[in-house]
C-alpha cells in the first residue's frame, strides 16, 4: 500500500509479493462502535489472514460522550478502549503485516497518534504511526459542544502511501475507513467514481460489524445455535474494479448472505443517492450475488462525483433530563396512572421551579388474571427536561417520592429520581469542500494538505424508477409484515428510517404496492403527523421509509421509548395487514429457540 500504479506489484498484508494490484485487498472490521466486543481485535488477527485491520468507533452521541470527556481533561476526547485492545494486538498486526486504520482518535486524534507510538515504544514494536485532522471545526460554531466535519479517505490514503502502520483519524465517514485504503492500494483517484462507490458500498455494509455476519437479524429463525451465539466479524475482499465480497473469517459464528447484506445496506440510509465526501454512490445499481457459503458478491455499484459540502455534525447540551417509572399492578391501571398524575402535576406545579417539559407515557405491559406480579403489571413512565438541573433533580424527586404513602395502592417506583442528568441535542450543518482543511500528518510528522477534488455535483431528484406489475388478484389472509418482510431501522440526527425487503420477485411485486406512505403510516401511528419519504431499491427488492423528526433533537435528547429507533422496523414487521396467501404459504425455517443447556462447539 505504497500508492503504487494499477500496473505494479503490491505487498499483501501477509508482507509476500502479489502478483500485481488486481488482487483483493482483504479489509477487516473489528469494531462496529465504541464499547462493542473487546477482543474482535485480536480475534480477526489470529483467525485468518488480513491486510487491513479497521475499527469504527464513532457515532453522533459517542462525539457527544467524547466532548463531555474532553470538558473534563482537554487531553482526552478518543476512545480508550483502542488504546487498551492494541495493546494486546499490535505487535500481532505488525508481525502479520496487517495494516491498522481507526476513526477512534475522535476528538483528539493527534492525541491518542501520540499515544500510540508511546504504547509501542514500551512495547519494543517498531511501528509508523499517523493521523489525519481538519474535522474540527468547533472555532466555527462556538456554541456547541463538538462540531466536525465528516471527511473522506483521501488523508487515510495519504498516510498509508507515507508507509504508515497505524493510522488514527477523527470524524470521518464510516466508510472512509474503506475507501481511503482501497485508494492507497489500487491507485485509483478522485474521479474514480464508479470503484470509491464500490468501495463505499462495501465500508457501509462493514461498518456495524456483525450486523453484516447474522447479528440483529431480522430472519434469524432456524439458524444454529453456532451461527448465533457469537457472530465472526466481517471482511471485504475489495478489487480492483471497485467490486467486492463481503465474508468472514473461516470456523467463526455467524453468517453471511444476501439477506444479512442487504440488511446491513439499508441500515441508516435514505434515498438511492448515498452520499460521501470522497463520492456519491447510487444504491439503486448494487447487486448482489450468493457466491457461496459465507460468500456475498457486491457488484455493479455506480458513482457520482461527491456533493460540494461537506456534513458538519453539531452536538450541543440542551439541558438536563430526569425520569420515574411507576409501577401500577393489578386492577384499575388507567384510574391508578390518572391519579399519580393529578398528583405528581399538582406538586410540580407548587414546586418553586418547575420542568419545562413535562411527558407521561403509559406502557399497558399488564394482562388479567396475571400468572406473576411482574406481568399483572403497567408501568408509567415520566420524562422531564429543562435547561437547568434543579427543576428535573429536586422538583421531581420531591413530587414522586413524597406520594410513597399517599396515592394509589400498590405504589412503588422501578427506581427513586436522581439529580437528573445533562442530554444532548444534535444537528448538521455543512460546510463548502473548500473551506475545510484536510490534513493527513505523515509518520515522520510532515503535515500534508489534502487536496479536496474540484469535481463536485449537486444533487438533484432522481426519477423514481418503475414498479413491477403487481400479484393478481387472490385470497389474502390478515398476518404480520414480517412472515415476508425483513426490515432494519436506525436513528440519523432527529429522523429515523426503516429499510424493508423482501427474498423473493413475487414478493416484491406486492410490497411494491402495498407498503405506501400512507399505509406505512397506518401501521406506524407515529409517523401519522409527520414528513415520510419513501425510496424505492428494486435491485434489492426494498423500500427505504424516512420518518422526519420522529426522534425529536437525536438520540442523546431520549425523545421517544426507543430513542435510535433500532426496534422500529421489528415493530413494523409485527403490524398486521391483508398479505396474499400465495406468499404466506411459502415454506419458512422453524424459528429454533436457543438453549443454553444444549451442547454447543467452543468457537475458534
Amino acid at each position: 500500500m505504497t500508492g503504487q500504479g494499477r500496473g505494479e506489484q503490491a505487498v499483501t498484508g501477509q508482507g509476500q509479493a502479489a502478483p500485481s494490484v488486481t488482487a483483493p485487498l482483504r479489509i477487516g472490521n473489528a469494531s462496529g462502535f465504541y464499547g462493542d466486543r473487546f477482543d474482535a481485535m485480536r480475534d480477526m488477527l489470529t483467525d485468518g489472514p488480513l491486510d487491513v485491520l479497521t475499527g469504527d468507533y464513532l457515532a453522533e452521541l459517542t462525539m457527544l460522550i467524547l466532548g463531555r470527556d474532553r470538558l473534563k481533561d482537554p487531553a482526552r476526547g478518543y476512545a480508550k478502549t483502542f488504546l487498551r485492545q492494541l495493546e494486546e494486538c499490535l505487535g500481532l498486526a505488525q508481525e502479520r503485516g496487517v495494516k491498522i486504520v481507526t476513526n477512534a482518535g475522535g476528538l483528539n486524534p493527534g492525541g491518542l497518534a501520540d499515544a500510540v507510538r508511546e504504547l509501542a515504544g514500551r512495547l519494543g514494536v517498531g511501528v509508523r504511526v499517523a493521523h489525519v485532522e481538519g474535522d474540527d471545526l468547533g472555532q466555527r460554531f462556538p456554541d456547541a459542544l463538538t462540531a466536525n466535519a465528516y471527511l473522506g479517505g483521501a488523508g487515510i490514503a495519504a498516510c498509508l502511501r507515507a508507509g504508515a502502520d497505524v493510522v488514527v483519524t477523527g470524524r470521518v465517514t464510516d466508510a472512509a475507513l474503506v475507501t481511503g485504503p482501497a485508494a492507497a492500494h489500487f491507485g485509483w483517484g478522485d474521479g474514480d467514481h464508479d470503484r470509491l462507490a464500490g468501495a463505499v458500498v462495501a465500508g457501509h455494509i462493514l461498518e456495524c460489524g456483525t450486523q453484516a455476519t447474522g447479528g440483529n437479524y431480522a430472519f434469524f429463525g432456524g439458524r444454529s445455535q453456532r451461527e448465533l451465539l457469537r457472530p465472526g466479524f466481517p471482511i471485504a475482499e475489495i478489487h480492483e474494479d471497485g467490486s467486492s465480497v463481503i465474508t468472514k473469517h473461516d470456523g467463526t459464528g455467524g453468517f453471511v448472505d444476501v439477506g444479512t447484506v442487504t440488511a446491513q445496506l439499508l441500515y441508516e440510509t435514505s434515498g438511492a443517492r448515498y452520499t460521501g465526501p470522497d463520492v456519491t454512490a447510487r444504491l439503486d445499481t448494487v447487486a448482489l450475488t450468493q457466491e457461496g457459503p459465507d460468500r456475498v458478491r457486491v457488484a455493479g455499484v455506480r458513482g457520482e462525483a461527491p456533493p460540494p459540502t461537506l456534513k458538519v455534525g453539531l452536538n450541543r447540551l440542551g439541558g438536563f433530563r430526569n425520569e420515574v417509572v411507576f409501577v401500577l399492578t393489578g386492577l384499575d391501571v388507567e384510574a391508578k396512572a390518572a391519579l399519580v398524575r393529578a398528583q405528581v402535576e399538582d406538586a410540580l406545579g407548587r414546586a418553586k421551579s418547575r420542568p419545562q417539559e413535562v411527558r407521561w407515557e403509559l406502557v399497558r405491559a399488564d394482562r388479567p388474571d396475571a400468572p406473576s406480579e411482574e406481568t399483572a403489571s403497567a408501568l408509567l413512565r415520566l420524562v422531564v427536561r429543562d435547561p437547568q438541573q434543579d427543576p428535573v433533580g429536586r422538583a421531581l424527586s420531591g413530587a414522586a417520592i413524597e406520594l410513597a404513602l399517599g396515592s394509589y395502592p400498590g405504589f412503588h417506583v422501578t427506581a427513586p429520581p436522581g439529580k437528573g442528568a445533562p442530554y444532548g441535542v444534535f444537528e448538521a450543518a455543512y460546510a463548502e469542500r473548500g473551506t475545510v482543511d484536510h490534513v493527513a500528518v505523515l509518520p515522520g510528522g510532515e503535515r500534508l494538505p489534502v487536496q479536496m477534488s474540484g469535481d463536485s455535483r449537486v444533487l438533484e431528484d432522481l426519477d423514481r424508477p418503475p414498479l413491477p406489475e403487481p400479484l393478481p388478484q387472490g385470497p389474502t389472509r390478515r398476518a404480520p409484515l414480517g412472515l415476508v418482510a425483513g426490515a432494519r431501522s436506525g436513528d440519523k440526527g432527529g429522523d429515523a428510517n426503516v429499510g424493508v425487503w423482501v427474498r423473493t420477485d413475487d414478493a416484491w411485486r406486492w410490497l411494491a404496492h402495498e407498503l405506501t406512505v400512507e399505509r406505512f403510516r397506518e401501521l406506524v401511528p407515529e409517523a401519522a403527523e409527520l414528513t415520510v419519504m419513501r425510496h424505492d431499491l428494486p435491485n434489492l427488492r426494498a423500500l427505504n421509509f424516512v420518518i422526519e423528526g420522529i426522534l425529536g433533537a437525536g438520540v442523546a435528547s431520549q425523545a421517544r421509548f426507543d430513542p435510535q429507533a433500532k426496534g422500529l422496523g421489528e415493530w413494523l414487521r409485527a403490524r398486521h395487514l391483508d398479505i396474499p396467501a400465495a406468499l404466506l404459504d411459502v415454506p419458512a425455517a422453524p424459528l429454533k429457540a436457543i438453549d443454553a443447556n444444549e451442547p454447543t462447539e467452543v468457537l475458534p
